[in-house]
């Protein structure tokens, strides 16, 4: 690796099984840190900009991003709290009982969820009487986890953090990791760390952005400096087998644009891939899902969907409306980037989240404002950042589109919707 500033270097070898040719799949530019929020106009248009080069490993077929942004620039402090989203909690919810009911999990057990956040989905399993380990690198939303009786150790996870827990006594029956290996540059430890927490008999559960759904969906905005890695089954397997764990079964689910949720063990005889797991990855090997054919294909309809969106808010504006946006999110950095999209065609952004309210999108400089400026200040249109929510939004702001408002959903390609969605 090369050293290039002090917030960040470059890999030269893939993340996972350190294979050195890497090939281009897509640039997206230069592009502010996602979650970056700023207090004022001045600071948000001067926030650092650092390149997004996408690349694909011919060996492990891993697709993964050149830039590593220190974790300790991104996590530190953390504006994002998973308990402002209804449809999070839910879904949420529908795990924990999935896991309690299935493992037979009790007040015996131990369950460790790596980057908890604020305890959104332990404390489901604290209501059960189940014990539960958070660890999360965010110092404020620990705070927030610690608060609502989620115990939760402040650091980032990985071998080490494992074997000190591990001298402990304390060995988990359940290892969650939801929306974060994508987050993790060295894979190798944070995987050996999972293996080394992980009970004998244990069952470790991740989900991360399905690569797949990603590129079907052409929803390139899930792309930034936060991400590192895009995973199909044939990657995530292939990774966890070089440490020790097999994967035995995974599950599509809707949450995030499209997700998946693997289900992993040590490795031992007799485990076989169910016959879902197999049935998709089937499904990846007859649309050649890890072949380069199929992302320079998606390259090309990023490159459209851009021109098709900026042509859409231009005819607005020509004509005299007026366009606001929903959700300060951290795929709506990347989109508002990479199209060229600033305070100039976006009065202000409108966020649920009160830690994000008051402040400035990155890059642009945009205003973000409680989600109530939507009917006080009636914009024409608005652009649906968050459109990963786009049913919880809509049931948040039918009065918005009974009044003739209009919502610009940007993926899976430009549309709009408008008070005929209502019931």
């Amino acid at each position: 690796m090369s050293i290039i500033t002090d917030h960040h270097e470059d890999i030269t070898r893939c993340r996972a099984c350190h294979g050195a040719s890497l090939t281009t799949v897509l640039s997206l530019g230069e592009l502010p840190l996602a979650n970056d929020l700023a207090d004022s106009v001045i600071e948000a248009k001067r926030r650092s900009r650092y390149p997004l080069t996408v690349v694909r490993c011919p060996s492990c077929t891993l697709v993964q991003i050149i830039e590593t942004i220190y974790p300790q620039v991104l996590f530190s402090r953390y504006p994002y709290f998973s308990s402002y989203s209804t449809t999070l909690l839910q879904h949420a919810r529908g795990e924990a009982e999935q896991l309690i009911q299935y493992y037979r999990l009790g007040p015996e057990s131990l369950v460790v969820e790596i980057a908890s956040n604020d305890g959104y989905l332990l404390r489901n399993f604290v209501e059960a009487g189940i014990p539960v380990l958070g660890i999360d690198p965010a110092e404020n939303i620990t705070h927030t986890a610690a608060e609502r009786g989620v115990p939760t150790l402040c650091e980032f996870f990985g071998l080490d953090t494992a074997l000190r827990l591990r001298e402990e006594g304390r060995r988990a029956n359940v290892v969650i990791a939801n929306n974060v290996l994508a987050h993790i540059n060295d894979l190798s430890s944070f995987v050996d760390g999972i293996a080394t927490l992980l009970a004998k008999d244990g069952i470790a559960v991740l989900e991360f952005p399905y690569l797949f759904d990603l590129v079907e969906t052409t929803a390139f905005d899930t792309m930034y400096h936060e991400h590192l890695s895009y995973f199909s089954i044939r990657s995530v397997k292939s990774l966890f087998e070089a440490h020790g764990l097999d994967l035995i079964d995974v599950e599509h689910q809707e949450i995030h644009g499209g997700s998946l949720r693997v289900f992993l063990r040590h490795r031992a005889p007799g485990h076989h891939p169910s016959p879902r797991m197999a049935i998709m990855e089937r499904r990846e090997e007859d649309r050649d899902v890890n072949g380069s054919l199929y992302l320079d294909r998606f390259g090309l309809r990023v490159a459209a969907l851009r021109t098709d969106l900026v042509a859409e808010l231009s005819r607005r504006l020509e004509a005299g409306q007026k366009i606001a946006a929903y959700g300060a999110s951290a795929k709506g950095t990347t989109l508002l980037a990479y199209c060229g999209i600033d305070d100039r065609m976006i009065s202000f952004i409108v966020d649920i989240s009160p830690v994000k309210q008051g402040k400035y999108a990155p890059g642009t400089g945009i205003p973000i404002m409680p989600t109530s400026a939507l009917m006080e200040l009636m914009p024409d249109a608005v652009l649906l950042l968050t459109w990963n929510f786009e049913k919880e939004i809509i049931g948040q702001q039918s009065d918005f589109l009974r009044r003739g408002g209009t919502f610009i959903v940007p993926v899976p390609e430009v549309h709009t919707i408008g008070k005929e969605v209502l019931p």
